[in-house]
């Protein structure tokens, strides 16, 4: 099934950027673009964030999520990320979506209006049921944490 997800515009969005788009057709993900309401860029400098508006609101349908992941070129080539990779908008938020962008490069970055920033996948959501046991089962692994299942 192909969620439909509804667009609003912000009030003070550059409307022609135009919708996430998929640039391939095989691309998971669709291409996010910075939208500063003044058409101005911002000077990231290295360590620094930022929030960066998309200039747009989302209506996701329910038993979906949206995913906001970084670009694999930006990061690679710049070391420009996302810090809460993957950013996770819920099914019932309807305010503007912003992109939390962090720079783990060694010189400032410009992020210009229009520019690419970021990727959105949309992906169904399961909820869990939680519940409270005295014992969990045992398993190959048991209790072995971080670096238990790497090489030695």
């Amino acid at each position: 099934m192909t969620p439909n997800v509804q667009v609003a515009w912000a009030d003070d969005a550059d409307r022609s950027l135009g919708l996430p788009c998929y640039e391939t057709s095989g691309a998971a993900g669709a291409d996010l673009r910075a939208n500063f309401p003044d058409k101005a860029s911002i000077d990231l400098a290295p360590g620094a964030r930022a929030l960066v508006p998309t200039g747009l609101k989302l209506a996701i349908p329910h038993g979906f999520e949206a995913q906001i992941r970084p670009r694999s070129g930006l990061a690679l080539k710049h070391g420009i990320s996302l810090p809460n990779t993957p950013g996770t908008i819920d099914s019932d938020y309807r305010g503007p979506l912003g992109v939390i962008v962090i720079n783990h490069g060694d010189a400032s970055y410009k992020i210009g209006h229009g520019d690419r920033i970021a990727q959105l996948v949309v992906a169904p959501v399961v909820q869990a049921h939680f519940q409270t046991v005295d014992a969990l089962d045992d398993t190959a692994r048991g209790e072995g944490g971080f670096g238990s299942t790497g090489r030695s």
